[in-house]
């Protein structure tokens, strides 16, 4: 889990560098539309960096295998959903839009990966 330690690192990182290029070196740039979906995508990320080192801290409670199945559907649903919004921001490919609800979907899997893993608890820990 070394691994999803130092991914939600570098999410979390990029979530603050990209908030912080948002509220300072976009205003001028993007319409307030894009923008607020800018500010959608960054937070999205955050959450789920944080969800990342959460699940990883968390592995001496719950199931060792469901938590890493959680931190996969985060991470995959972390670059798909806020990936294909900054995609769709600064590309304008409008044919990104059909990929951000997938990436919610992967976002609603790692937090039921993580249910599962609680509810399964440490005697089944893989």
């Amino acid at each position: 889990m070394k691994t999803s330690l130092v991914i939600g690192g570098v999410l979390g990182l990029t979530a603050v560098v990209l908030g912080a290029f948002g509220a300072h070196g976009l205003k001028q740039v993007l319409d307030s539309g894009a923008l607020n979906t800018f500010e959608i995508a960054v937070r999205y990320q955050m959450y789920h960096a944080l969800a990342i080192l959460l699940a990883s801290a968390l592995i001496p409670f719950g199931s060792k295998v469901w938590l890493s199945r959680a931190v996969v559907g985060f991470i995959a649903g972390v670059v798909l959903f806020s990936g294909s919004l900054y995609l769709l921001i600064f590309t304008g490919h409008t044919w990104l839009g059909p990929v951000t609800p997938l990436g919610g979907l992967c976002l609603m899997v790692g937090w039921t990966c993580m249910v599962v893993a609680f509810v399964k608890g440490t005697e089944t820990n893989e």
